[in-house]
């Protein structure tokens, strides 16, 4: 009986909801009817946002529609976000909470909350609905979506990252992820509290931030790479250069002299097409005190070595890795994509040279991202590259939340590039990387 009740229900809502989208549309088409469009582009944006809302209003009033007050509410917050916005993903955009969503197909969105996926009961109303979406996120920073074309990686205005891909690549229908970076960068404060470190670690980072120490940040999917890549920029003394290098621009680096620059895919005739690489050897020429590169994924992974290990220091990129060892095994296979022929060992030696600290994040049991190794890259021993582990996250086992438990801890290794940091004024006491369990943000075990 609980079941066909719930069944009745169900059927209901969705009725409902059916009925919802008929008069969406309606309203929508007769917006667009009445509204001057050429004059539109005209009007101020809170001008032309209450007078759409007004309009709409006497629409749904002339035809009677049977709607509640807070259905009335709804449609006309709907049709507004189609008018102006993404559409359906409009609810999700506004919710800070929501840190990503996945649209698969018209019918099928997914977002995640607290690093926790779940399914939604939001729709789109067909497959041309959603591909108008996805054409108005093109669009938006000049970038196109079709069958030539059918992937497409852009930014929303808000700096989230968007990825989409239609048929004849996705069999299901048109596809979109969407990871969101939020209107308010995350600083370091916000993720000690978040226990993503701890406040030693953090020292030790803003330390090498400001000594201009080439710094490489790795980890997973979704393990916060780019919003930690932000919160370290906010050490970067504000008189210098910083030049960003992206595919689609996502960084919000938090200082004011920032050059930002973004890739270009190929025209419609298949040509124009300027890579990271070209952007990386552009940039040495702008005067650069800096050179961030958003993600490393192929051959510009050359010239940014190059540029770390003549004159660039400082400069810091990502790369998708899964462990320290890992991310630079990645680094050297991305350098073999240049197609220049060098000896394994050459590359390595180069890497050693280039890049002074690794920072590896990860994506713990539970969904909570932290800062699991922060490694040192030192000289080579034989044909293999030195790692001295500083800092590092053990975790202990699951709490009821089913959340990672764990602690920080100093490694008990007293970093080489501790010279360099004191040569250039900054006193890091040796006793911060004395081997212990580090008290404070994450650590939820006592001391030794």
């Amino acid at each position: 009986m609980n079941e066909e009740l719930s069944g009745k229900l169900e059927n209901e809502s969705q009725s409902d909801n059916a009925a919802l989208q008929k008069i969406k549309v309606d309203i929508h088409r007769q917006l667009l009817e009445v509204l001057d469009l050429n004059e539109a582009q005209r009007i101020p944006l809170e001008q032309l946002h209450e007078e759409c809302s007004r309009r709409v209003d006497a629409l749904l009033t002339a035809r009677q529609y049977p709607l509640s007050g807070p259905e009335k509410q709804r449609l006309l917050r709907e049709v507004m976000d189609e008018v102006f916005g993404f559409g359906p993903l409009e609810v999700f955009l506004r919710d800070p909470l929501v840190s990503d969503i996945l649209v698969n197909g018209p019918s099928q969105i997914y977002i995640e909350k607290r690093g926790q996926l779940e399914s939604t009961d939001v729709t789109f109303m067909d497959e041309k609905h959603l591909m108008r979406i996805i054409h108005r996120i093109g669009a938006n920073v000049g970038r196109r979506i079709d069958e030539s074309m059918p992937m497409l990686d852009a930014r929303l205005p808000d700096g989230s990252r968007v990825n989409a891909i239609i048929p004849p690549l996705a069999l299901d229908g048109p596809m979109v992820s969407i990871r969101r970076f939020g209107t308010t960068p995350i600083d370091i404060h916000r993720l000690l509290e978040l226990d993503s470190l701890t406040e030693d670690m953090a020292y030790f980072m803003e330390a090498c931030v400001q000594c201009r120490m080439n710094i490489l940040i790795s980890g997973g999917t979704g393990t916060g790479k780019t919003t930690f890549l932000n919160a370290l920029s906010r050490w970067i003394p504000a008189g210098e250069r910083v030049v960003t290098i992206e595919d689609a621009a996502e960084l919000q680096i938090q200082r004011r002299h920032v050059v930002r620059l973004e890739t270009r895919p190929p025209n419609i005739e298949g040509e124009g097409t300027i890579t990271q690489r070209d952007l990386v050897r552009n940039s040495l020429r702008m005067r650069p005190d800096r050179i961030i590169v958003g993600e490393v994924r192929g051959a510009e992974t050359l010239d940014m070595l190059q540029a770390m290990n003549t004159g660039h220091e400082g400069s810091m990129t990502t790369v998708h890795a899964n462990s320290p060892r890992d991310a630079l095994r990645r680094l050297e296979n991305m350098v073999l994509m240049s197609g220049i022929n060098y000896p394994m060992r050459a590359i390595r030696e180069q890497l050693s040279s280039a890049m002074d600290v690794l920072i590896h994040l990860k994506r713990m049991t539970g969904g909570k991202r932290k800062v699991v190794s922060i490694v040192e890259i030192t000289a080579m021993e034989g044909d293999t590259i030195c790692l001295h582990d500083l800092f590092q996250f053990k975790q202990t086992g699951v709490d009821d939340q089913g959340h990672a438990n764990g602690h920080f801890e100093a490694c008990g290794v007293r970093p080489l590039l501790l010279e360099r940091l004191h040569a250039k004024g900054v006193q890091v006491p040796n006793e911060l990387f004395k081997r212990r369990i580090l008290t404070g943000a994450g650590s939820n075990d006592g001391d030794r």
